[in-house]
């Protein structure tokens, strides 16, 4: 048994995660619905990311930010704003481009019986201002990402700060010290949760296949296909920015395969953060820079939701006999673009931005809940293409900032 148990801890955690997605399928198809027995597994790898989560960002971004001139943070987040913004409307084009060519949904017809709630979209003022908490500890406990990144800048700036004054200097390096340690500590748990994240994949693998089934693969199929080629299309464009940047894409998926799988898996961009941290530390990025993008990433840039906006609007049109005009697919970027930031971090955000979008163009909100069918199947693959975009994001901006290690990405 010890033997087993070293073998598996000295095993690479890729190969576990691959044996994991592999037998999790086999188990969903064989047993179907009844694989749902596995589910605490999985549950419980959610919620071990989940509680890390806090401490990353918040050590990670404090810690970063005493590592960078306070004069740069604001060229810093001009940088992965205007990324975040740029790719998201890339990623429309991309999805309408795609979706265009195949399109999915003709021939098919709508049950107009059938209703569905759509969820209240916030606005991009209620979100931006939810940036600000009006209490730190409501912040935390309701994962308010917004609001966690800027408290940790906050008081990042704060002990930089005191660091440099006369007065303080010694008090404000024994603050920087211990959050520094608690940073440390942070990684060395995450080494323990790391050895979990393959028996996790593995029951929420099995549990998704056994849930979905081949009926709801089969319907719906021309859809999910198209969406997923659209992926793939977007993934070799961030390739082409990669060389661009001068960034060896073999090494960057190399260290970024685990938390692009995990996404993948989980259908959490937020929770597979401590996984999408650490592949930046290993890709050589700046604390300074990985700490406050990849947060931020998870909860505004959702490059996957937005190929997922343009191919659900093109579905729809198609279904009730009235494809899109070139007016409306302009109107499908601009909207798309500014949905996916006004539903930042919202539960249901993917519902609510495709819901906005069909209310925008006056396609029929029955199309989304009969989108809601594949929701799983769907949000796999664009919840990974999120987190990857955040992550070549980050590494091309560190590169951009002079802070990138040549051996490990050039």
């Amino acid at each position: 048994m010890k033997t087993i148990w070293r073998g598996y801890i000295h095993a690479s955690l890729i190969l576990k995660i691959t044996v994991a997605l592999i037998l999790g399928i086999i188990v969903g198809i064989i047993f179907g619905k009844d694989a749902a027995v596995l589910a605490p597994f999985g549950d419980l790898l959610i919620r071990l990311l989940k509680f890390l989560i806090i401490p990353l960002i918040l050590f990670t971004l404090i810690v970063g930010v005493n590592q960078t001139k306070i004069g740069n943070l604001g060229r810093m987040g001009g940088k992965v704003f205007v990324y975040y913004l740029l790719t998201s409307a890339l990623a429309i084009i991309v999805g309408i481009a795609v979706a265009s060519i195949f399109s999915p949904g003709t021939g098919m017809t709508l049950d107009t019986n059938e209703k569905f709630d759509v969820p209240e979209n916030p606005g991009t003022i209620s979100v931006l201002l939810n940036i600000v908490p009006d209490n730190i500890i409501t912040a935390f406990s309701e994962l308010n990402l917004l609001g966690i990144i800027f408290t940790a800048i906050v008081f990042g700036i704060a002990i930089s700060s005191l660091r440099s004054s006369k007065e303080h200097a010694k008090l404000g390096e024994s603050v920087y010290k211990v959050v520094d340690g608690l940073n440390e500590a942070t990684l060395s748990i995450m080494k323990v949760i790391l050895q979990y994240v393959p028996i996790g994949i593995f029951a929420i693998i099995a549990k998704t296949v056994g849930n979905q089934g081949a009926d709801t693969l089969l319907s719906l199929g021309n859809m999910i296909l198209v969406l997923y080629v659209a992926l793939l299309v977007q993934v070799g464009i961030y390739v082409i920015f990669m060389l661009l940047a001068k960034i060896r894409p073999a090494r960057f998926f190399t260290q970024a395969r685990t938390p692009m799988i995990t996404a993948f898996v989980t259908q959490s961009s937020s929770g597979t953060l401590p996984l999408t941290l650490d592949a930046a530390k290993n890709l050589g990025v700046s604390k300074g820079i990985y700490g406050f993008s990849l947060p931020l990433g998870a909860t505004i840039n959702m490059d996957g939701a937005a190929i997922r906006i343009a191919i659900s609007a093109v579905f729809a049109a198609n279904i009730v006999g009235d494809p899109l005009s070139f007016t409306d697919m302009l109107q499908v970027v601009l909207v798309g673009t500014l949905a996916s930031v006004g539903t930042a971090g919202v539960p249901g955000a993917g519902i609510i931005m495709i819901a906005t979008v069909f209310a925008q163009l006056g396609l029929p909100m029955e199309a989304v809940g009969l989108l809601t069918a594949i929701d799983a199947l769907v949000g796999m693959g664009c919840t990974a293409l999120n987190v990857t975009g955040d992550l070549v994001g980050t590494t091309i901006i560190n590169k951009s900032e002079g802070k990138n290690s040549e051996e490990q990405l050039a």
